[in-house]
């Protein structure tokens, strides 16, 4: 008798330190689910996450996760699992999930039928041992789907998730808890039920805070997005490159991450680094937003508030005038004013051409210019002056494009603005190299570029991406005030030499090439006339 009592109280303790040795280990579980979920960044994984944990720390087979839709008022179906019918749908599964969402109220009436709904509107936690001897809740849907699958739906857990703020964001619906020893359907324990509450709390918490960043994002990004609108309104022409910047940036960046070509083997692109890499593209010419407007819409050379050519065009008409008046009184013989009427038509039409600024201009067009300056003539206040002053000369005679030496300057000075703005912000670890990779691309691979004068080695992959970007968009820009896009093989010409004369990074040229990620930005951007049948074999600096 002895030894029986013995032997019961042995396989008692035994028992009992089986259920602690359990407990402990579900425990431990549920301590590093929550660490796990406090570290997701994707919504749609961290609801599986949840979903998931709950169904591993219950052993329930089939399981929900509803989220509160405060606006609608509704319960809308998340994640759906069942390891017995094989079913996964919702998040990143690619199944959606084909239930209408469950109403909270019926024209105002609280609807307490449903037990994920009673749930959320009683904040109670349900355990129901058995959906087919219930009472007070409706589980029709339940049953049909029974007898639709084959499936028999009977124990049931809901537990109400609910955040920091006392909120209930949602719930989490466990069905048919499985017996680890005999596989077979049991109740949801008292232990079950604590554990799912610990983690409904630990889950809602995590949600909001993920939603709560992504909701910092959003309006992170659409801060930056009011900037590019700013400088879009300012120059249509800097705003469409704020945006095609960052889309090109992070195609070639995408390519870089799949090759193993030289120094791009160790390189790896992480979510993190993606979202880091698409913030600095789309604040990479921020700077712009101080620089004046009429330098950066500068079509002609003559541009300012408006062109200048209109007046130069008036001076020709009174130096006719007055060439007019010398015939008439007798000056000048009708064939000399004739003559030097027609010189002066085509001193007119010869200065309009130059101040388009789309050829690059001759040492005999620029003497010719300094020569058409000589002209005597009145200006407004009656006095001898040259016929065009040093500041239209200098205009006149910029050798390629419409800007001075000095408005380039000015144009440059926007990337010095760029990197003190970025600079000065309080950016989180996650974001930290922003200004680095968006103040480096007007940087060379030979140390020539500016405005620190870099070196491909003193350069992160990132930067050098952007500096190839930030080239292509420019030469295949279609809405430049100064010149047309150019096509795809021109751009790639010039590109070309880049690499040649050491201003672009090799590998990521020749990425850019190989994997057609110049098709691929074209296909989006460019207009049909720009896409022409590309040869690569002809491509400066590219071999096939």
């Amino acid at each position: 008798m002895e030894t029986s009592k013995v032997q019961a109280y042995m396989e008692q303790e035994q028992a009992q330190r089986a259920m602690l040795e359990s407990l402990l280990n579900r425990l431990s579980d549920l301590n590093a689910i929550g660490a796990a979920l406090s570290s997701e960044r994707d919504i749609h994984r961290l609801l599986e996450n949840i979903l998931t944990a709950a169904k591993k720390i219950t052993n329930a087979d089939a399981g929900t996760l509803y989220l509160v839709d405060a606006e609608r008022q509704v319960l809308t179906f998340e994640i759906l699992h069942n390891d017995s019918l094989n079913i996964r749908m919702g998040g990143t599964s690619g199944n959606p999930i084909p239930f209408y969402p469950i109403a909270l109220y019926h024209d105002g009436v609280p609807n307490l039928a449903m037990v994920v709904s009673y749930s959320v509107l009683r904040g109670e936690t349900v355990n129901i041992p058995d959906a087919y001897i219930a009472a007070g809740f409706d589980f029709s849907g339940t049953k049909k789907f029974d007898a639709k699958t084959g499936y028999h739906s009977r124990s049931f857990l809901a537990v109400p998730m609910r955040n920091h703020d006392h909120e209930i964001i949602g719930v989490l619906q466990l069905i048919n808890a499985l017996d680890e020893k005999t596989g077979g359907v049991k109740q949801f324990s008292k232990d079950d039920q604590q554990l799912l509450e610990s983690l409904g709390s630990q889950a809602a918490i995590a949600l909001s805070n993920r939603r709560l960043i992504q909701q910092l994002e959003e309006l992170f990004e659409s801060l930056i997005n009011l900037i590019n609108t700013a400088i879009d309104d300012k120059s249509p022409y800097t705003g469409g490159h704020c945006a095609r910047v960052p889309a090109l940036t992070m195609m070639l960046a995408e390519a870089a991450n799949l090759s193993k070509l030289g120094s791009l083997g160790d390189f790896n692109l992480t979510d993190k680094d993606r979202y880091e890499l698409k913030i600095a593209g789309l604040l990479h010419d921020c700077g712009k937003i101080t620089t004046p407007v009429h330098v950066v819409d500068k079509s002609t050379k003559l541009q300012t508030i408006f062109d200048r050519i209109a007046l130069i065009d008036t001076r020709f008409e009174v130096l006719k005038r007055d060439a007019e008046i010398a015939m008439l009184r007798g000056a000048q013989s009708e064939q000399a004013f004739a003559a030097f009427v027609r010189q002066l038509d085509e001193d007119r039409e010869f200065l309009r051409r130059c101040n388009i600024g789309s050829e690059k201009m001759q040492d005999a067009d620029v003497a010719r210019v300094q020569q058409i300056a000589k002209y005597p003539w009145r200006n407004t206040r009656g006095e001898d002056a040259d016929f065009l002053s040093a500041e239209e000369v200098e205009n006149l005679t910029i050798r390629a494009g419409t800007l001075t030496a000095a408005e380039r300057e000015i144009i440059n000075h926007h990337i010095n603005v760029t990197i003190k703005m970025l600079e000065a912000l309080p950016w989180p670890n996650h974001l930290k190299n922003v200004p680095e990779y968006a103040g480096g691309h007007h940087e060379r691979m030979d140390g020539k570029g500016y405005p620190r004068g870099l070196t491909r080695e003193q350069m992160s992959i990132q930067a050098r991406v952007m500096g190839i970007a930030d080239i292509f968009e420019a030469l295949t820009a279609k809405d430049r005030p100064y010149k047309e896009g150019k096509t795809l093989t021109e751009s790639l010409q010039i590109l070309g030499k880049f690499k040649e004369n050491g201003h672009i990074d090799p590998e990521l040229f020749d990425v850019f090439i190989r994997d057609k990620v110049y098709l691929t930005y074209a296909r989006q951007f460019l207009k049909p006339e720009q896409i022409d049948e590309v040869d690569e074999g002809k491509i400066p600096g590219y071999t096939p």
